[in-house]
């Protein structure tokens, strides 16, 4: 069973940057981002990006993409969020997420880290 590590959360101001970083306890998986925002319940995480085991295809959702960079280093296991011009919206708990296959579906696969708490000030 995979183990899910995320890291590097924190406070910024509206239009800076944050780096997210998840670290898996064993790697060769699709994995992906989601995010669900205060006072929302699990069920209504919300996808916020994906990226194959290879690296080759990146998925996005439409209120991040531009803005958002996902990648991965297969050596180290771990796959990074960059997070630009963010805005107050994007405050939330972002999870890292993967079913131990090659496919991260828009509800996420079954295992997923403890999330890293995002708060973007206005």
């Amino acid at each position: 069973q995979v183990q899910l590590v995320e890291s590097g959360g924190g406070l910024v101001q509206a239009g800076g940057s944050l780096r997210l970083s998840c670290a898996a306890s064993e790697g060769s998986y699709a994995m992906g981002w989601f995010r669900q925002a205060p006072g929302k319940e699990r069920k209504e995480r919300e996808f916020v990006a994906s990226i194959s085991w290879s690296g080759g295809r990146t998925y996005y959702a439409d209120s991040v993409e531009g803005r958002f960079t996902i990648s991965r280093d297969n050596a180290k296991n771990t796959v990074y969020l960059q997070m630009n011009s963010l805005k107050p919206e994007d405050t939330a708990v972002y999870y890292c997420n993967t079913d131990m296959n090659n496919y991260v579906g828009p509800q996420g696969g079954s295992y997923w880290g403890k999330g890293t708490l995002v708060t973007v000030s206005s």
